[in-house]
């Protein structure tokens, strides 16, 4: 039964579904929640069993497909930033404050098209985990990590399908921005010890990651003070979602570098 309720899941009928931006719906991913859920449910499986069958196999090295995926995870991130920035600086957007309204002008289109770039580029970050598992990272491989992986891509659906312009330009800036930084560390990384001796900045990536939680949650929290004319709800649930972030990588932060500091003193 259960079996047939999941397959069934593309029938599902949302709350507010009639209120869905039409721009958005016929695009990839979007339409069925069902799709998300399948594919969130088979990267935890994934987590669960692939560690299982590596315990059998030796860590692979995967050094020149590491190097070709956070570079172009980089390059992608990069256009989606600069998309976003551009055009709704050409629409004069209010950054603290921009409602999402059903317009077909070509630098609308082309913000709704970079957010459910960035909605898609959550499903490719998936690859992340599995690659810490091939390479048995077991240590990468938190609750934090998986946690924060399987919970935005179906979160980014909520946005591209319902907000893929307005307000929802702002978190998806700021975090395509910081995954720049991030996928380039994790470029230069692969490289090897001739390089990684040198990216002493991986402390402050960190740093950037626990303040991008505070503004997210801020900036939120702003929108519902001043009335601002975006779902509430979705600021709310932005809000929740960065203070869970916020604790886990804070924890993360002092685990890390602060025990870590002791340890050396």
């Amino acid at each position: 039964m259960l079996f047939l309720q999941l397959l069934n899941l593309n029938a599902t009928h949302f709350p507010y579904a009639h209120l869905a931006d039409k721009r958005t719906q016929k695009w990839l991913l979007v339409e069925s929640f069902g799709d998300v859920l399948a594919l969130v449910a088979l990267y935890l499986l994934l987590v669960r069993y692939l560690p299982r069958w590596m315990e059998r196999h030796k860590p692979l090295q995967l050094k020149p497909l590491l190097l070709l995926y956070n570079t172009l995870m980089a390059l992608l991130n990069a256009h989606i930033c600069k998309e976003l920035l551009f055009n709704g600086v050409r629409l004069k957007y209010n950054f603290w404050c921009q409602p999402c309204r059903e317009l077909y002008a070509k630098e609308e289109l082309k913000i709704a098209a970079a957010v459910w770039w960035f909605y898609f580029s959550k499903l490719l970050e998936l690859s992340d985990t599995i690659f810490f598992i091939l390479r048995k990272k077991r240590t990468q491989l938190t609750f934090l990590h998986v946690y924060h992986h399987s919970t935005m891509f179906p979160l980014w659906w909520i946005a591209v399908k319902w907000v893929p312009t307005g307000s929802t330009i702002v978190p998806s800036l700021i975090n395509s921005f910081i995954h720049i930084i991030m996928y380039s560390y994790y470029g230069l990384s692969a490289l090897g010890p001739n390089v990684q001796k040198f990216l002493w900045w991986k402390k402050h990536l960190t740093t950037l990651q626990l303040f991008q939680f505070v503004f997210g949650a801020a900036w939120s929290t702003q929108a519902i003070v001043r009335g601002c004319d975006f779902p509430t709800w979705i600021n709310y649930t932005t809000i929740l979602y960065m203070a869970s972030l916020l604790f886990l990588f804070g924890q993360f932060y002092v685990k890390t570098y602060r025990r870590k500091r002791n340890k050396n003193n």
